[in-house]
């Protein structure tokens, strides 16, 4: 058996080194980089690589006719008798002449418009043709950097993983991925099985150059690109925001007609693309593409310029524009570090008429064969489609070298040696001991990072020491420490210890226990930060956080059930006390007074409750529905979708302290989902609701809260708390709803006034609301994000009017956006 297996491996290397290769260039003999080639009347091919090299694996010996296709050059035909092989075809390719004069379209309308509008009504019947097929993807992404920084915000940049050199430039990441992918239109699916996976200097390594994050597909109408859509020139807004002007037309080597329509953006800093698109008259099929887009298009500042090209091939026998290649082209410019790069993408190998069984598409979308980052050099020589250019052949050997080097005892024990040493200001800003071969560290936290004030404490600081051991790379770790926290006002020590298990990135199963004693918010969820409160007290004397004393003992499990389906579930034995104010130092306004420590009544010095235990178990569910799940060979990762809401729900009850009326049921539920409207922006929703039962004489501290916000700055997360709700004023331990709903409009009012446009700002309003036992509270809010200079566009301005009882106030927000807030 073996023998025949070693045959069989010898017969398929001897076809997939069967091939034709050879160089592209132009008139005057210059490379010509990702020219699609392929055999007529199929759909097998290949492209040529940054140099103009190609290699286009066939078969068998025979007649052949090679296509060489390339945007802006004539097609070449040439029909070679291939006797031995490989066989060597050379090419030179000339530009096309573009015959804009001979073109005539029967028409009063701007020309480039009525073949727009023919390409967005054949759409369907283009993307019918290809609606459900399996091809074969190969992609390769390199990434360069010019002048790296060798240090950043106080950080060690080092030589990035081997590739720099003394001038601190290089390539900083290679990698090719090879797999197989499967789509279908309606219902909407798509798969990829990888088949092979290498980065430059990881022997192991997972590229993330795979088919579904480059899947820009210019027939929907919208095309997401780094986290964000952009309006593809044939949807259906695309006379909302695009002019187009025919700017030439020629003929393929199959005498259809193509022309070529600038893409000119109506507003330069909308969700737009620049540059050229190619439309097949008749067919009104894309035929290329040569966009291009900007950082502020895009809404990442650092991104200075992206292209995207496609070319696209007709198979006659399914009759389908096919796309062949794909490019995309950037460069990168943030705190210091230019970088550019390349990710190019092939397919090859069409089947437009799969056999598609139930089975063929289920909730893992991608996966990986269980041997596809093991793959040798051998291997890769005969399975890669685009030959390598002389730089990233030498990268590979470089990079796999000092890779080998650098994972070796030796090598790490050095590095150790040089991070290990303890400075002046260790005992201050903490110090880690590391055994990175033995993958285990001890990291002492220094008194400097925890430190602030508190008027129950005083100022207070924590120190620690904990050991973490990596028993592999795959999620298998444990962590086991201890730390300790003093206040000057008050002189007491408060001491924990924990224990931290993790045993794989799969279902992700996750254990923690706690123990210990700790100055704890009414809030668990801490709607004023440490560093908040500290400022505020110090320099304006307001006291916003209040605090109560909590000795614990409490165990936390959590994992995966399935993907899309997460349980967490604690259970928490606790004596807890009331705290009061122990100082009112503060670095002004000395002669004013702080706040009492009672979140009932700023004024009452009295004990907020009296002195109890309990004890709490909570069990929660998290359901992603319509969720897909991606499987790389050391872990798996959840997609949510945005057509459906996530759902939690969750019961908590409160038990054994001796006195029933202190003892509760709970049951709680959450509801959130970011909804994308196209042309109009984005929606985004947060709902919860809750119940409690059996609440006689129930602790403020087990009350609901909802996260409040008096200091003037905007919540951190605006999708979960509330502008200007007074803490803790809101409070209860009845039945509840909350809601927060947030419409971003991405530009779409303001992109249309003259002038303002240019600011690229974008118009957010939304709404929250609270309705309890107590009168409904709401809020209104107007707002513009995207604010700032250049790339950096991180601020948010808000006005903010709230309703409760009949009155009114109002307040502007000035706060910092991050992710869809």
């Amino acid at each position: 058996m073996q023998k025949i297996t070693f045959l069989i491996l010898i017969l398929s290397c001897t076809v997939i080194n069967a091939q034709i290769k050879g160089k592209v260039t132009d008139k005057n003999n210059n490379p010509l980089p990702y020219v699609s080639i392929f055999i007529q009347n199929t759909l097998v091919g290949t492209t040529t690589n940054d140099n103009g090299f190609y290699e286009l694996p066939i078969a068998k010996k025979g007649e052949y006719t090679v296509n060489f296709q390339f945007l802006g050059y004539k097609t070449i035909k040439k029909k070679i008798s291939v006797s031995q092989l490989p066989f060597t075809l050379n090419v030179k390719m000339s530009e096309k002449q573009e015959l804009l004069n001979e073109v005539s379209i029967q028409t009063k309308e701007n020309p480039a418009n009525a073949i727009i509008r023919k390409a967005i009504a054949n759409k369907n019947k283009n993307t019918q043709k290809s609606g459900t097929y399996t091809a074969d993807f190969y992609s390769r992404g390199l990434i360069k950097i010019k002048n790296a920084p060798k240090k950043r915000l106080g950080f060690e940049i080092g030589d990035l993983g081997g590739g720099l050199d003394s001038t601190r430039s290089g390539i900083i990441y290679l990698s090719e991925t090879v797999s197989k992918i499967t789509a279908q239109k309606k219902p909407k699916n798509f798969k990829e099985f990888i088949v092979a996976s290498k980065v430059s200097g990881d022997n192991n390594g997972v590229s993330f150059n795979q088919a579904a994050e480059v899947n820009f597909n210019l027939y929907n109408n919208l095309v997401p690109l780094a986290n964000n859509d952009l309006f593809s020139p044939i949807s259906g807004y695309a006379f909302s925001y695009y002019r187009f002007k025919l700017v030439g037309s020629f003929y393929d080597e199959s005498n259809r007609l193509v022309n070529k329509i600038q893409l000119l953006p109506k507003r330069e800093n909308d969700r737009v693309f620049g540059g050229y698109i190619y439309i097949v008259e008749d067919d009104w099929a894309i035929y290329g593409a040569e966009l291009t887009a900007t950082g502020a298009q895009i809404n990442n500042p650092a991104i200075d310029i992206l292209h995207i090209n496609q070319n696209y091939t007709y198979d006659a026998q399914s009759k389908v524009w096919a796309l062949m290649l794909q490019t995309i082209d950037f460069k990168i410019g943030i705190l210091g570090f230019n970088m550019n790069g390349r990710f190019s993408a092939s397919y090859s190998n069409y089947n437009f008429s799969p056999t598609i069984t139930e089975n063929t598409f289920t909730k893992e979308i991608l996966s990986f064969d269980e041997n596809a980052t093991d793959k040798d050099s051998s291997y890769w020589r005969e399975l890669r489609k685009v030959p390598l250019t002389s730089e990233e052949q030498n990268d590979y050997v470089k990079k796999d070298s000092i890779s080998s080097y650098r994972n070796s005892k030796k090598y790490l024990d050095s590095v150790d040696t040089k991070r290990n040493k303890f400075k002046i200001l260790s005992p201050i800003l903490g110090y880690t001991f590391r055994n990175s071969h033995e993958k285990w560290n001890v990291s002492y936290t220094g008194i400097l990072g925890d430190l602030n004030f508190n008027t129950v404490q005083g100022f207070n600081t924590s120190a620690g020491l904990n050991y973490t051991k990596r028993l592999n790379d795959k999620g298998n770790a444990y962590t086991i420490g201890a730390s300790a926290n003093y206040g000057l006002a008050d002189k007491r020590l408060r001491p924990s210890v924990f224990f931290n298990k993790s045993w794989n990135n799969f279902s992700k199963p996750y254990l923690s226990f706690e123990a210990g004693v700790s100055v704890q918010q009414f809030d668990d969820r801490n709607p004023i930060s440490t560093l908040y409160n500290s400022l505020y007290s110090l320099f304006a004397k307001e006291n916003y956080a209040k605090f109560y004393e909590k000795s614990f003992a409490k165990i936390s499990y959590s994992r995966e059930l399935k993907p899309g389906i997460r349980v967490y579930s604690n259970f928490e034995y606790a004596r807890r006390n009331s705290l009061f104010n122990n100082t009112d130092y503060s670095f002004f306004n000395r002669d004013g007074e702080y706040q009492t420590n009672n979140p009932f009544d700023n004024n009452d010095s009295s004990a907020s409750f009296n002195k109890h235990y309990v004890f709490t178990g909570q069990i929660a569910a998290q359901i992603n529905f319509g969720s897909k799940y991606i499987t790389y060979p050391d872990s798996r990762f959840t997609v949510t979708s945005r057509k459906f809401p996530t759902l939690t729900l969750g019961y908590r009850k409160t038990f054994g302290s001796g006195m029933p009326s202190l003892h509760s049921d709970f049951i709680f539920s959450r509801l959130q989902q970011q909804v994308s409207f196209g042309n109009f922006g984005q929606l985004n929703y947060n709902a919860r609701a809750g119940m409690f039962f059996n609440t006689d004489n129930l602790p403020f501290i087990d009350y609901y809260h909802p996260l409040a916000n008096e200091i003037g700055l905007a919540n951190f997360d605006r999708l979960s708390g509330f502008n200007i709700m007074p803490y803790y004023k809101f409070s209860t331990n009845d039945q509840y709803a909350e809601a927060h709903i947030q419409h971003n409009f991405k530009g779409f009012l303001l992109s249309k006034i003259p002038l303002v446009n240019k600011l690229n700002f974008h118009t957010v309003v939304g709404f929250k609301g609270f309705y309890s036992n107590k009168k409904p509270y709401s809020e209104y809010t107007l707002g513009l994000t995207n604010i700032g200079w250049g790339k950096w566009r991180f601020l948010r301005f808000d006005y903010v009017k709230s309703f409760h009882n009949n009155n009114t106030h109002d307040q502007f927000l000035l706060g910092i956006t991050i992710f869809n807030n």
